[in-house]
């Protein structure tokens, strides 16, 4: 085994500047591969985490039904016709049934959290700015306990909603549009038909998801009530769990029990996460294309030096070398260029990473932050690594055979 790694590494060091090469290629697809699941996938996680605390996991609320055979199946019974385009059903925007709701689930072990909103469209103007939004009625208690909303406000001055029914949390964007830069100033709101509230903005609303900043407006449940002229109604119910992956099971079995639409988060965000799923593929599509590039500096490298080398092979194996031992000298070759440019990958990738954390810069898109959002997980590190040397074993495990083929009486006669 000694004589087969003295001989791999002889064969490594004898082409220094193409096995440098060629370990650069592997050390730069590691370090890619590393960077950039850091990057795509901080990015992705951080934008769930938020949505999701900020939305809930389970979302029940009333849909209007669209039934285009309706009209025909009063006539025809057959089904010969069919109407495209129908228009949907009105339905009153009603939970009625949320309080079984709320007692069932809130005692569900499952369940870490369960709050009740009243939701409405309207316009928010401050001097001679006025800004479409969407008003949330909320029960503060209610609302903290599940979304942890007091976490993303300015001030943390949820409570002030109980104290003052006329107060009112603007989304932090939607304050910046209408010149409002800080708390205590007062707005005027403008219900669906028309009337005028003066209200306070009592605190700022920043989740750092650009669409919710830009357009929510949180009202204590009972003033909205009253501005929408809906006493005592309520039109969603959000749902939070312990485990986000049980969604589906839960909104089904709301569906059935409740008779309202129940949307899991993976519905809600289907978009998102489709997005997120390209972004994954384009990734490893340019890491896996920089590595084949080094799996062909590799096989290139190996390859030449089994065919230079021939005459050795050929002594070897009349010294006893088996078939084995051959294949195993020069697949060490490979995987000599593959830890090493692992290793380095790896190192290079640790320090970009920790470089990427210093820098500032403003993001502003899907969401917001002062920085690249990075999820350093030792896992990428891991799997970059394998990758390197699983690649490095097959480009150079042909090139291998290939030598461990060669019969010594043949390459004397031919002269070496």
């Amino acid at each position: 085994m000694k004589g087969v790694l003295f001989l791999a590494y002889k064969f490594f060091l004898e082409r220094k500047r193409q096995s440098g090469i060629a370990t650069l290629g592997v050390a730069i697809g590691t370090a890619a591969f590393i960077v950039m699941s850091s990057m795509v996938n901080g990015f992705q996680k951080y934008f769930l985490e938020e949505a999701l605390n900020i939305n809930g996991h389970v979302k029940v609320f009333v849909e209007s039904p669209i039934d285009e055979g309706k009209i025909l199946r009063k006539v025809y019974k057959d089904g010969a016709f069919k109407v495209l385009g129908a228009k949907p059903q009105p339905k009153r925007d009603k939970i009625s049934n949320y309080r079984f709701i709320l007692e069932n689930y809130g005692k569900n072990t499952d369940v870490v959290g369960i709050t009740i909103h009243l939701v409405g469209n309207g316009v928010v103007s401050y001097g001679v700015k006025e800004k479409p939004a969407t008003f949330v009625g909320i029960v503060p208690g209610l609302e903290d306990k599940t979304l942890k909303i007091s976490s993303y406000l300015v001030r943390g001055n949820l409570k002030e909603l109980e104290r003052n029914r006329n107060g009112v949390i603007l989304g932090v964007k939607l304050a910046e549009e209408l010149g409002i830069k800080e708390p205590g100033k007062k707005i005027t709101l403008v219900s669906p038909n028309g009337t005028l509230y003066i209200l306070k903005v009592v605190d700022l609303l920043n989740t750092g998801i650009t669409e919710i900043d830009k357009s929510r407006v949180y009202l204590h449940i009972k003033k909205l009530q009253d501005i929408l002229g809906r006493q005592g109604e309520v039109n969603e119910v959000v749902l939070k769990l312990k485990n986000p992956d049980m969604a589906p099971y839960f909104a089904k079995k709301l569906e059935k029990e409740t008779g309202y639409k129940a949307e899991s988060w993976q519905e809600s965000f289907k978009n998102f996460l489709s997005i997120f799923k390209i972004q994954k593929i384009i990734t490893r599509s340019v890491v896996f294309a920089i590595l084949l590039v080094s799996g062909f500096g590799i096989f290139n490298i190996i390859m030449m030096t089994v065919m230079e080398k021939r005459r050795e092979i050929a002594i070897l194996k009349a010294m006893g070398y088996e078939k084995r031992d051959i294949i195993l000298v020069f697949v060490l070759q490979g995987i000599m260029i593959g830890v090493l440019g692992g290793i380095i990958g790896n190192v290079g990738a640790y320090i970009t990473l920790e470089w990427l954390e210093t820098v500032r810069i403003e993001v502003e898109g899907i969401i917001r932050a002062k920085g690249f959002i990075l999820d350093r997980n030792i896992y990428y590190h891991i799997f970059g690594f394998i990758f390197a040397l699983l690649v490095s074993f097959l480009a150079s495990y042909y090139p291998s055979y290939r030598a461990s083929t060669f019969h010594p009486v043949e390459v004397f006669r031919s002269g070496g």
